[in-house]
This record gives structure tokens, sequence and C-alpha cells, in this order.
């Protein structure tokens, strides 16, 4: 239900940092709030979890091919997503359980957190599922962008991301940067739609640049931007619209394009 977007966007906002590693599971608040959160990577070394991390990391490369696939609307592919990643089901809860085993305050919460996300993300898959049926693009496109932002979510607060950007606001980077000397289309005027190719042009990630993978239809002026890889990993935004210009200029194709087709 795309009302409920606000809430599942903010959701990110129920862990927060307030005592070293305790966390706490909060309500949430405003869309898409800068927040400072603890993830797994904070907390205690985690044990010993063989080949189970990079088993989920390679899900953003079965997302990436997913991206690709919708965005040419080959629906005969896309239809074959589903069963795939519901089959990956048990990689995630066994990571859960087994990277957070404990009763103490930190690994309980982050379990309800990562239990949260992985469970969203698959309510995302069943309306992609329904909206392929359908051959229902927008629907489509609003189900893998919810996908994407959960799995993203995943992988922060499970500690699993690649790097770690101590960057809080890029704004003041541009401050003596003449708006001319950044090549955009102007974001009111020139609003980009999913598929084209955006730079951030406002935001704590201001001047980062991804592809416009989804625009919520709930009222909330949001969108969603799958950034240009980094380390291997793909950040997921949701930002104002108005945050959000197209790129202008000749610029290689997104990274999913780039994949051939087994």
């Amino acid at each position: 239900n795309n009302n409920n977007h606000n809430d599942e966007m903010d959701r990110r906002d129920m862990i927060h940092n307030c005592f070293g590693a305790v966390l706490t599971i909060g309500a949430a608040t405003t869309v898409a709030p800068k927040i400072s959160y603890a993830v797994a990577s904070d907390l205690k070394p985690k044990p010993k979890l063989g080949g189970l991390p990079n088993k989920i990391r390679k899900v953003g490369g079965i997302m990436d091919e997913l991206q690709r696939d919708l965005m040419q609307e080959r629906w005969d592919l896309v239809e074959k997503y589903p069963p795939q990643l519901r089959s990956l089901v048990p990689i995630f809860t066994t990571y859960t359980d087994a990277a957070f085993p404990s009763e103490a305050p930190s690994d309980a919460g982050l379990r309800v957190a990562l239990r949260y996300e992985v469970g969203r993300f698959f309510g995302s898959l069943e309306r992609l599922k329904q909206a392929t049926n359908r051959r229902a693009l927008n629907e489509a496109y609003l189900a893998y962008s919810d996908m994407s932002l959960h799995y993203d979510r995943y992988l922060h607060v499970g500690g699993l991301y690649s790097y770690y950007d101590a960057t809080i606001d890029n704004e003041p980077l541009y401050a003596n940067i003449p708006r001319s000397a950044l090549t955009y289309a102007d974001p009111v005027r020139y609003p980009p739609e999913v598929r084209d190719l955006v730079i951030l042009v406002k935001g704590p990630d201001m001047g980062k640049i991804g592809i416009l993978i989804g625009l919520y239809d709930d009222g909330s002026g949001n969108c969603v931007v799958k950034l240009d890889q980094v380390k291997g990993m793909r950040d997921i935004k949701v930002v104002s619209k108005r945050w959000v210009a197209k790129r202008l200029g000749e610029q290689d194709p997104d990274g999913a394009f780039l994949i051939p087709r087994k």
C-alpha cells in the first residue's frame, strides 16, 4: 500500500545510538530525516559467519540485473525474479540470528530491525510479482524501489557495507562553486523521470550521481535514487524530487545496463 511509504521510509528512525551500543526502537517521524543510528559495525565483533555476508551482498547483483530487465520491460525475465529471491529467505534468516545471537539489548534490537527490513523487502517483492502479472510498469518501479530501499537498510543495519562514509553533509563542499559549473537540467522545470541519470543538487549527498528508480505517488514529493557503485555497493537514497536533477551531456549508461545477460 503506497500510503504507507512514509512509515516504510522512516523505519531507520527506529534505531538510535542512545548509549553507545544500546539500541532502542522508536516511532517514525519525518520523511527521509538525517539520522544518526547504530549499526552492527559499531558494536562488538560478529561471530564467525562463514560465507553468509558475501551471499547477502551478492543479492545486490541480482537487484542490478532485475533493474536492467525491468527498465527494459523484459517482463518474461522479470517474472523469474520473485521465486529466485524467495529462495534466499533462509540466508537472511540465518545471518540475522547468527550475527546477533545474544539476548543483550544491542543484539535483540538489531534482530528486530533486520527482521523488519526482511519482511518489508519480501512484501515489496510480492507487490512486484503482482505488478508484473498486470504489466503495470509504474507499480513495478515503486515495488522495485521499495525492495532496493529495504535491502539497502538491511545491509547498513547489519554491518554489511564494504565501506563507511564519514561525510555528514556535502553541501558545504559546494558553497563556493557556481551552480553553472554543475551541468544539469532545472529539476523544477524539467523534472527527471524513472530511468534518467541524475545528480543530487541539494542536501547532505549533494554532488553524488546515480539513476532515478522510483517516484512516489503518495503526496510526499519524494523519489528514490540508486547511487553509482562505490566499492561494490550502491547506496539507496529517498529524497525530495526538488533535490534531484537530470544530468546533461554525454553520460556513461548506468552500471546495471552493462551487465551481460547469461
